[in-house]
């Protein structure tokens, strides 16, 4: 049974974290930046556990109960999505501001941690993937099989994030130009910006 609840966990767990989005794009970023790799790939990786626990544990429950609070991080993840687009798409049609991107020094390592906590969790779909789908696969096992669920899930977001944060590096070849770095820039606004209209308009 713990083996089951822990591959049950692992795989769920990879197959939705697997997905394009904003906190992907932004890992990948500074991968390939080669800046602040550690300390995204933690935060990403210890707020999917501490959510991943609350789903575990019943705070999916407690969402539904309070669709307020689920309205308001609708919308404020919308806002700070959508301003993450518009810097993104500044980055990638400004000349000047692509080659400072591409090769000069970025944002300081507070902004950066800062950045990629609101990318987690000012993301209402972290709540409905983590806390709400992942919570409810678990309740059927008991206390032991839970635990060991969230164990598998824990894992697997840790070396997704470790692999993407830290592997991101053998892609460098391929943004040696200013032109590559304008493709991912252009291509993070806009995943970031149809990932707030989807938040809008859900």
């Amino acid at each position: 049974m713990s083996t089951t609840a822990f591959l049950h966990g692992f795989t769920s767990t990879a197959l939705l974290i697997m997905a394009i989005g904003a906190q992907n794009a932004f890992v990948l970023r500074q991968g390939l930046r080669r800046e602040h790799v550690m300390p995204v790939v933690l935060v990403c990786a210890l707020s999917d556990a501490v959510l991943l626990q609350a789903g575990v544990w019943g705070m999916g429950g407690v969402l539904l109960a309070r669709p307020e609070w689920a309205q308001f991080m609708r919308w404020a993840g919308a806002l700070f999505l959508a301003a993450c687009a518009v810097q993104a798409a500044s980055r990638a049609f400004k000349p000047a501001q692509l080659l400072v991107s591409a090769n000069g020094p970025g944002a300081s390592l507070r902004t950066t941690v800062l950045t990629v906590l609101a990318l987690t969790w000012l993301n209402p779909h972290v709540y409905l993937d983590t806390v709400l789908l992942l919570g409810t696969m678990a309740t059927p096992y008991p206390t032991w099989g839970r635990a060991t669920f969230a164990a598998g899930g824990s894992l697997a977001s840790a070396l997704w994030f470790l692999t993407l944060g830290f592997g991101s590096r053998w892609l460098a070849p391929l943004f040696a130009s200013p032109g590559a770095w304008r493709v991912l820039d252009a291509g993070t606004a806009v995943t970031m910006m149809g990932l707030a209209m989807v938040m809008v308009l859900s």
